[in-house]
């Protein structure tokens, strides 16, 4: 993962010191492509434990359409529940309804709620909604993943295979913004890639977690659709490093990369959608510990 490496130490020596929206303040540079050959690794980084579980069940539950965190809170994921409960405090003000602590809000998820349409937990039309059920001007909604995975197997030199999250009629009441807004497919030589474009990127939390996940989805379309994964090309925008998360940067420079881990999927799984958590097997993974760092909101 020295690609990764490269861009902490790039950000370090080149970025500019701004504000953001969460008042903790960044160091970013604007631009920037790593390209992953998904042949030689599953691109897990080494330098630092990555939290496989989360990656997995968080894919799955985007690619299920979901977009209420209780499936993510029933298996131990807690990688949403500050937007959603954040979210949920704002629609309280907006509707002077009397917020529930946080502990009832988790414990609640999926339940109706005094709000009326809203569930406890529910983010609104993120990820899940957009890739799965983009709605149309007639009513009707456009799956885009299996557009995807149907012009791969039908018409795979098509420059067209792309999914976006970023709609831009329904951006404003989502939870959270999608920060990787976009990805397109490639098919060359037996081989699938797949290129994001991710227009806010979190370096030192975020981006080991995107790489994983997409370079995991990456894996899956291929699968399912007769072909090898080729690379995964994360390409990136504001890209940024919180300014309470530099010796944590410092530490992980400090260590050696190790040997990429080797991910096996289900051989049986034809379908996106039939795969589940027990379908994914990670092998040779030996990370240095985790390196906790803050979360900004």
């Amino acid at each position: 993962m020295k690609q990764y490496l490269d861009l902490l130490r790039r950000i370090k020596e080149e970025g500019v010191v701004r504000g953001d929206r969460t008042g903790t303040g960044t160091k970013s540079v604007f631009g920037h492509q790593m390209r992953f050959n998904l042949q030689e690794g599953f691109p897990l980084l080494t330098t630092k434990k990555v939290f496989l579980k989360g990656v997995i069940h968080e894919l799955l539950w985007f690619l299920s359409g979901d977009t209420n965190i209780r499936y993510l809170v029933q298996h131990g994921v807690h990688i949403w529940d500050n937007d959603a409960f954040r979210y949920y405090n704002e629609l309280c003000v907006k509707h002077a309804v009397l917020p529930v602590d946080r502990d009832t809000f988790l414990l609640s998820a999926g339940e109706p709620s005094p709000i009326e349409g809203y569930r406890f937990g529910d983010l609104n039309h993120v990820y899940g909604y957009q890739w799965r059920s983009w709605p149309k001007a007639d009513g009707g909604v456009i799956d885009q993943i299996e557009a995807a995975v149907e012009l791969i197997r039908n018409n795979p030199e098509s420059r067209r295979i792309l999914v976006s999250a970023w709609n831009v009629a329904e951006v404003e009441q989502m939870a959270l913004p999608p920060c990787h807004v976009l990805f397109q497919f490639y098919v060359a030589d037996g081989k699938l890639s797949c290129q994001l474009y991710q227009r806010s990127a979190d370096t030192f939390l975020g981006v080991p977690f995107n790489i994983a996940s997409y370079a995991l989805l990456t894996m899956m379309m291929a699968q399912v659709c007769g072909l090898e994964p080729g690379d995964f090309v994360h390409t990136l925008g504001d890209t940024h490093l919180y300014l309470n998360h530099m010796e944590q940067v410092d530490e992980q420079l400090s260590r050696e990369p190790r040997p990429l881990p080797r991910m096996i999927l289900n051989k049986e799984r034809n379908s996106l959608f039939d795969f589940t958590y027990e379908d994914f097997t990670l092998e040779g993974y030996d990370p240095w510990p985790t390196i906790k760092a803050p979360m900004s909101f």
